[in-house]
């Protein structure tokens, strides 16, 4: 009897014991949950079409209109935000892995996973020309951003995988002139063993972080780097130097891809559908 009993009370002890866990680890998982949506506050959701549930790229046009592109047809499609509806469909290559866009005034860039750089001058006419450009990169680096800089009149993109060296993720210029770039000279280089990174840090260093996207603040010259595959965002100076890393929470953000910034500091993020639909933010972030 007694010992019946000592085995009753030890298997009790062990249930509470693995429901004390249980509680710990769903509280500790809500409190990083709710760490990360107090990083922001979304101001405004747009819902996408379902022709944009792969969307994975977006940058800014004008008062109303983002260009975006997904990641498995050769398509600009045309996002106006005011009726909440794609008003143009603009072919430019065949179906593919496209990520990245950016605009320097009438000419748009979409950037291909491998690393293949399309340009479309003059893209808003009928007479828009399109050319493609080797710029070094390859499969292996899994290319998914690019941004014009204004600042010295480039773009900037960044592995997101493999880089030249396991402990950085470089992001590198691509002139505008011959769309070259130079892999051994990162303009930038994010120290994956950096302090603001501990956290996040995995056994392989280069999967610590994994840029998905990259924008440059019209106002402060702050370039911010965004990782979807582990939703954070990423703030650097203009001279590169790390000033703070933000977790992001897979409610609101469950795979973000793309961001830019409207012409007065406002800053839209783009989810992939990811089991709901794919969705756009204006987001205001707490930096301070």
């Amino acid at each position: 009897m007694k010992k019946s009993s000592l085995f009753i009370g030890l298997f009790i002890a062990i249930l509470v014991g693995i429901a004390i866990v249980g509680f710990y680890k769903v509280n500790q998982a809500n409190a990083e949950i709710t760490k990360g949506m107090d990083n922001y506050t979304i101001l405004e959701t747009w819902e996408l079409p379902d022709a944009l549930d792969e969307v994975s790229g977006i940058v800014w046009v004008d008062d109303n209109t983002l260009a975006c592109v997904q990641d498995e047809n050769g398509i600009i499609y045309v996002y106006d935000l005011y009726e909440s509806s794609i008003k143009e469909e603009i072919p430019f290559a065949g179906n593919g892995d496209y990520e990245g866009i950016a605009l320097n005034k009438i000419d748009l860039f979409v950037m291909r996973s491998d690393g293949l750089l399309y340009e479309i001058n003059n893209w808003r006419e009928a007479n828009r020309t399109i050319s493609a450009h080797e710029t070094g990169f390859k499969s292996s680096h899994n290319m998914e951003s690019l941004v014009y800089s204004p600042n010295d009149s480039s773009l900037l993109t960044a592995p997101k995988d493999k880089d030249s060296d396991d402990s950085f993720k470089g992001i590198y210029k691509i002139s505008m002139t011959d769309k070259s770039v130079d892999l051994d000279a990162p303009t930038y280089k994010i120290d994956l063993n950096a302090d603001a990174l501990s956290k996040y840090r995995s056994k392989k260093l280069r999967k610590t972080f994994n840029p998905s996207e990259i924008a440059v603040h019209p106002i402060t010259k702050d370039i911010y780097v965004l990782e979807g595959k582990n939703p954070k965002l990423m703030i650097l100076d203009q001279q590169g130097a790390l000033k703070t890393v933000l977790k992001l929470d897979e409610i609101n953000f469950p795979q973000p891809e793309g961001m830019t910034f409207s012409t007065d500091g406002e800053l839209y993020i783009s989810n992939e559908a990811a089991g709901g639909s794919a969705t756009i933010h204006l987001v205001e972030f707490k930096t301070s």
